[in-house]
């Protein structure tokens, strides 16, 4: 069965890719090439079964060699990687296609991506704001808990500590104040993401005092 394109205009975020109307209807999307190649444009009479088949391949071929490049200058959660490819103005069957298959063959692993993280910002992060960046980043909360439950606190409160002196350094140089010196190192300490009693523990070990 033919049918009328009635419109066609470019995505906004992405000026390669273009939508296609059929008798006035949003049909499908796919890269401005495939309408040069079978010499597309309003008012042509087309076969839409034929032709989708031919821009869904395209599409996802394209959306996986996107995603490929991206994975290649930096790992990503799937997530990201489903946002990047949605501002792309993939469809979301093809978004979702593309998402399985950098799964199936371990392009993007969510367990993996944690991991690294944790590894990478563990020295510099408390657990809660690696927690909230990771949100931030898609993660699903369960593997996070799940891998962060694991985090050594000994190792932590070292991490903690190593932070709280170089404030420290910095600060002992201009606030004598000790009431002042326990305050901006408590908030140093909170912005990086560590508990309250890891922080009281840290910072009265740090100033060589104990306070409530």
């Amino acid at each position: 069965m033919e049918n009328k394109i009635t419109n066609i205009e470019l995505q906004k975020n992405n000026k390669n890719r273009v939508n296609i109307y059929i008798d006035e209807s949003y049909a499908f999307s796919c890269d401005a090439e495939i309408i040069y190649r079978y010499g597309l444009k309003i008012g042509s009479n087309i076969d839409i079964k034929e032709l989708k088949k031919v821009t869904d391949e395209d599409n996802f071929i394209k959306a996986k060699n996107s995603a490929l490049r991206t994975i290649e200058k930096t790992y990503k959660s799937e997530k990201q990687i489903k946002d990047k490819l949605i501002k792309q103005g993939y469809d979301e069957t093809v978004v979702l296609k593309t998402i399985g298959f950098l799964k199936e063959y371990d392009f993007i692993n969510d367990y993996r991506y944690v991991d690294m993280y944790i590894k990478e910002k563990s020295a510099s992060y408390g657990i809660q704001k690696m927690k909230y960046s990771l949100l931030m980043k898609g993660i699903p909360e369960e593997i996070i808990n799940e891998k962060l439950q694991n985090i050594d606190k000994d190792l932590e409160r070292e991490a903690a500590k190593k932070i709280a002196l170089k404030k420290y350094n910095v600060l002992i140089k201009r606030e004598l104040d000790s009431k002042n010196l326990y305050r901006k190192l408590y908030q140093h300490l909170l912005s990086k993401g560590y508990s309250y009693e890891c922080i009281k523990s840290v910072v009265s070990e740090v100033l060589g005092n104990s306070y409530e």
